[in-house]
């Protein structure tokens, strides 16, 4: 019996877009060597969709399209999806996948706009429905939703020209879409973290602003939802010096293999009461955030016991495969759990009921309610 093909996206025209890749590689060779059919979805920078060859490398795509790169079409329409361009009489062939396992981070891959497409195409896949992907990528929304559920979480604001700290500097200042480090700053003032805001690309969306801490330091776990909701070993990244302000975007993917080879304390050595506190938060989040899939929830915590919920990495680095030590989880079987949960648990189930024409056929006239 032939085992059905499966797709694997990565890229996309977001800042992570190289991180992306490496998340991309790494699951396609890995389905690979498992014996899947792997189609490598490849979406450039600028936009455009192309299936590669899946044991490429990831210096093929530093400076363009690897060789063999074949352009693809995403239809959005049941039946349809990814398509083959210039099939029989110029008809796209629609490529047959039994679901696609999505290494999107940041941007429109992980904000819900690639989850929305995917819906409308019929396409089963893994990672954040198009809603959880939204609130994961917010950063506003995120912390809204944890301060209301009464999890721990330091105070930020949304940074507007009119905006009045309720609390001290320094401040830590973040793209309210957007993650990795990237963009973020730490500042001693409001006025000039507005001016940041003002200047800097990576903000013109939105910033949100909150207390720096220099007593804290980080912790992260991930989770995973099927065959049932599992967590990790917790670890505690480690910033490239001393003095480091913040974890930065060199520290977590600037290795090679993306967050794979970051430099960590795994499992991270904690108090017991801390590591369950962590390990309680998490879970909590699969109902609250809607997370899917397997994402990575990120802490602050100090050495006297406190502990703050920071963010929701909904499609983490490299899958997060780094952090399954305890228990352990091979990747492959990480993938074949995505792939199987995008099967048998849709992320999206459209319905029509309560839809049946008794409405329209009361109506009346449209000229009438114009009147």
């Amino acid at each position: 019996m032939a085992v059905a093909a499966v797709g694997v996206a990565f890229g996309g025209p977001s800042p992570e877009h190289d991180v992306s890749v490496l998340t991309g590689l790494q699951a396609a060779q890995a389905l690979q060597r498992a014996g899947r059919e792997v189609h490598a979805l490849y979406w450039t920078r600028t936009g455009e969709w192309f299936e590669v060859p899946p044991g490429e490398e990831a210096a093929s795509f530093a400076s363009g399209l690897p060789k063999g790169a074949v352009e693809l079409s995403l239809v959005a329409l049941p039946g349809v999806g990814f398509a083959a361009r210039g099939g029989r009489l110029g008809r796209p062939k629609p490529i047959n996948l039994e679901a696609i396992v999505v290494c999107m981070h940041g941007g429109p891959g992980e904000d819900g706009t690639l989850q929305g497409a995917f819906d409308l195409a019929g396409l089963s896949y893994s990672g954040p429905t198009a809603a959880g992907a939204a609130v994961g990528m917010d950063k506003l929304a995120f912390g809204s939703l944890a301060a209301s559920a009464g999890l721990p979480v330091l105070p930020r604001f949304l940074l507007t020209e009119e905006a009045k700290a309720g609390f001290d500097g320094p401040y830590i200042v973040k793209p309210r879409f957007g993650g990795s480090s990237i963009g973020i700053e730490v500042v001693e003032d409001l006025q000039s973290a507005k001016a940041l805001a003002r200047s800097s690309r990576h903000l013109r969306r939105g910033a949100v602003v909150e207390p720096w801490r220099n007593d804290l330091f980080d912790l992260n776990v991930a989770v995973r939802t099927w065959p049932q909701v599992e967590l990790s070993a917790i670890e505690k990244p480690l910033r490239s010096s001393g003095g480091a302000k913040i974890l930065s975007y060199a520290d977590k993917y600037v290795g090679g293999e993306g967050m794979v080879s970051a430099p960590r304390e795994l499992p991270a050595e904690i108090p017991p009461a801390t590591a369950q506190q962590v390990l309680e938060i998490a879970r909590s989040l699969v109902p609250l955030a809607g997370i899917r899939g397997v994402a990575r929830v990120d802490f602050l915590a100090g050495e006297s016991g406190e502990l703050y919920l920071n963010e929701l990495n909904t499609v983490p680095g490299s899958l997060a495969k780094y952090l399954w030590v305890k228990p352990a989880l091979d990747f492959g079987q990480l993938l074949e759990d995505l792939l199987a949960e995008a099967v048998r648990s849709p992320a999206v189930r459209y319905s029509t009921e309560g839809a049946d024409g008794s409405a329209l056929r009361s109506a009346g006239s449209i000229a009438a309610k114009l009147a």
